[in-house]
C-alpha cells in the first residue's frame, strides 16, 4: 500500500516501524518541526523524524500543513492511505479528501471516551480500569470519526504514563496493520461513535502536577503515576521544589499537607482522605532517588508542613 505517515512523539514511532516492517511503501513522513530543548536551546528532532531518517524515508516538517502549497505537494504523492498517530496538527478537509482509502488515525483510548490530546494520562488520573487503542476514519471534528477496530488492555496498579504509553504504542503498531489489511480487502467496518458516551482528555500542563493534599491519597497516587515522566507530580518541602515519582496509599490520617510519619526509608503525608507514603522523589537540582537516600541528607520531622 502507498502510505503517507504523520506522527511526532515516541508513541508514533512504533506504528511507523510496524508499517515499514510489513513491507508497505511509505512515500513520506510528516512530523512537527524540530524544537529547542534544555538550557542550550539546541534544536532536537522529533522521535518520528529520527526513525524515518533511519529508514531512509523523506521527512517533511511544515509549520502549517493547511497551506495550499503543502496540500498540493501531499496530493502529488498520490497516497492510497494516510496514517496518523499523535501528529499534533489538525488535518484540513482538503487533506482528508486526498487518499482513496481515507486518513486513518491511531488513537490511544477506547473511543468515544477520552478524545483529545492526553488520553493515556487522563485514564490513569480518572482511575479507569481499562483502556486501549482505536483505529478510526478521520473526520472534521476532533477524534469524532467512525471507528474501525479496537484493542483493549487493563490499566495495572503500577502503570505510569510512560509504561502505559509504551504498551499502547505496541498495540497500536499491531492494530494498524490489521486495519490496513481490512481496508485493502474492502472488509473494514465503520462503527459510528456514540456521542452521548464521549469525553474529552485535554492537553497536560505543568500546573496539573502541583499536589493538593486536600485531595484523597488515592487521587494523588494516581497523579504521581499518570504524570510520570511529564509534567511529573511535585510539591515543596522545606521551601524547595521536589518531584514525586513513587508513592503508595496508607490509611493513616492527619491534617492535610502534614508529615505524619518518618522512617529510614520513607515519609508519609496526610491527605484529605488517607495518606501518601513517599518512596521515590527528585529534589530540586538533583537526580531522582529513593526516599531513603534523600532522608540520609535531609532531616524531616513529624508535624512539618509540605506544599505551598
Amino acid at each position: 500500500m502507498r502510505v503517507v505517515f504523520m506522527g511526532t512523539p515516541d508513541f508514533a514511532v512504533t506504528a511507523l516501524s510496524s508499517i515499514a516492517g510489513a513491507g508497505h511503501e511509505i512515500l513520506a513522513v510528516y512530523t512537527q518541526p524540530d524544537k529547542a530543548k534544555g538550557r542550550s536551546g539546541k534544536l532536537q528532532p522529533p522521535p518520528v523524524k529520527v526513525r524515518a531518517e533511519e529508514l531512509g524515508i523523506p521527512v517533511f516538517q511544515p509549520e502549517k500543513l493547511r497551506d495550499e502549497d503543502q496540500v498540493a505537494a501531499l496530493r502529488a504523492l498520490q497516497p492510497e492511505i494516510i496514517v496518523v498517530a499523535a501528529y499534533g496538527q489538525i488535518l484540513p478537509e482538503s487533506i482528508l479528501a486526498i487518499p482513496p482509502l481515507g486518513c486513518i488515525n491511531i488513537h490511544a483510548s477506547l473511543l468515544p471516551k477520552y478524545r483529545g490530546a492526553a488520553p493515556i494520562e487522563r485514564c490513569i488520573l480518572e482511575g479507569e480500569e481499562k483502556t486501549g487503542v482505536t483505529t478510526m476514519y478521520m473526520a472534521k471534528g476532533l477524534d469524532t470519526g467512525d471507528m474501525i477496530e479496537q484493542s483493549e488492555t487493563k490499566i495495572l496498579p503500577t502503570d505510569t504514563g510512560e509504561t502505559l504509553t509504551n504498551r499502547l504504542a505496541e498495540m497500536g503498531g499491531q492494530l494498524i496493520l490489521s486495519t490496513m489489511e481490512k481496508l485493502s480487502a474492502g472488509t473494514a467496518v465503520r462503527t459510528p461513535q456514540k456521542e452521548e458516551e464521549s469525553s474529552y482528555a485535554k492537553m497536560l500542563d505543568k500546573s496539573l502536577g502541583c499536589m493538593d493534599f486536600h485531595k484523597t491519597a488515592a487521587e494523588l497516587e494516581r497523579a504521581v503515576r499518570a504524570l510520570d515522566p511529564w509534567p511529573s507530580a511535585f510539591t515543596r518541602i522545606d521551601g524547595k521544589n521536589v518531584k514525586i515519582y513513587g508513592a503508595e496509599v496508607t490509611e493513616e490520617t492527619g491534617t492535610p499537607g502534614t508529615i505524619i510519619d518518618v522512617t529510614k526509608k520513607s515519609f508519609t503525608i496526610a491527605c484529605g482522605e488517607g495518606a501518601l507514603r513517599i518512596l521515590r522523589l527528585q529534589p530540586e537540582g538533583k537526580k531522582p532517588m529513593d526516599t531513603a537516600a534523600f532522608l540520609n541528607g535531609k532531616k524531616l520531622e513529624k508535624g512539618m508542613q509540605v506544599g505551598e
